[in-house]
């Protein structure tokens, strides 16, 4: 495969499983290029040209030939140098890689991580939250994050890369949603009734199974399992936690249990004062399934997965 064809199949898979849906996602690229029409040339030189028909700013190419021919990958959750490293000790022992894939975002795809969190008023909205309540929460979280990740060293590891020759893209956002998506149909097919009935249906998925193994298996940090579920969210995409507001929301509008990769205790004491259940169904393992639902295309067309970085690898070809 191409290495473009590749982030191609990443995004269209993001896009398919967008809580925001199809139509949402190509009228807000649509305003976007009328605002990138309007622009100065000065405000055009600095302006990220691929966001005008891919939305996922964490979900990029960030170093490399897109007509490179690949065939083989190294990927995982994190990559960094010992990752970059360890992937020039393999092709120097004969099992040569062509390109690394990352989850989480490094470069461009950190610094600019806070402009995909505007989708999460959107998922908010779809469980009874005004959008206009969400779009104010998230516009000043957004603007935190940014400002957390700012002063960050972004292109430690893609020098690294860059020195050895190897080519580099991270999926996050892309893959994020289709986890949601993943776990969220799951979960409304089966309908279960108490919080031990979700934590039961996430394990019949064998990430999470693994997960339990290692001690990091899905667990109640809200409630207990003997409470009813009510209405169950599964809250996995958006780049990262929104604001702490959102939770007393979401219980207000009737969500009985939220599912989720991690939660700071901050936003859990809210969730606690709200009677809102909540389940960390495991960050990594959470991960390794968006992640793996994108993978499996690229092994349906002969791409060599060489799983690092904590991926628990599950083809589902």
């Amino acid at each position: 495969m191409k290495f473009s064809e590749m982030l191609e199949i990443a995004v269209r898979k993001g896009i398919e499983n967008d809580p925001r849906g199809k139509e949402e996602i190509e009228k807000q690229l649509k305003k976007l290029k009328e605002k990138f029409e309007k622009m100065s040339e000065e405000e055009k030189e600095y302006f990220d040209l691929e966001s005008l028909e891919n939305p996922y700013t964490d979900t990029r190419i960030l170093l490399g030939d897109r007509d490179l021919e690949v065939n083989r990958i190294l990927t995982g959750i994190d990559l960094e140098v010992g990752e970059v490293l360890l992937a020039e000790s393999l092709t120097k022992s004969g099992k040569k890689i062509d390109a690394l894939v990352s989850h989480h975002p490094e470069g461009g795809g950190l610094v600019n991580l806070h402009q995909v969190m505007y989708l999460q008023a959107d998922v908010w909205h779809k469980f009874g939250v005004p959008i206009n309540v969400g779009d104010s929460l998230i516009g000043k979280r957004a603007q935190e994050v940014y400002r957390r990740f700012l002063p960050i060293n972004h292109e430690r590891t893609l020098d690294a890369a860059k020195l050895l020759g190897f080519a580099f893209m991270s999926i996050h956002t892309a893959a994020d949603n289709c986890v949601t998506t993943f776990l969220q149909n799951k979960i409304d097919e089966e309908k279960p009734d108490t919080v031990k009935d979700v934590i039961d249906l996430l394990l019949t998925v064998p990430e999470y199974k693994h997960s339990k193994k290692l001690g990091a298996g899905p667990v109640v940090i809200v409630g207990s399992e003997n409470r009813r579920a009510g209405k169950v969210m599964v809250d996995m995409t958006g780049g990262t936690e929104g604001p702490k507001e959102a939770v007393e929301k979401l219980g207000q509008a009737g969500v009985g249990t939220i599912v989720c990769m991690h939660m700071v205790d901050e936003i859990r004491e809210i969730a606690e004062k709200n009677h809102v259940n909540v389940i960390i169904a495991g960050h990594i393992a959470s991960d390794s399934i968006g992640l793996n639902l994108i993978l499996d295309e690229y092994e349906k067309r002969g791409v060599d997965i060489i799983p690092t970085s904590g991926l628990i690898r599950v083809s589902r070809v």
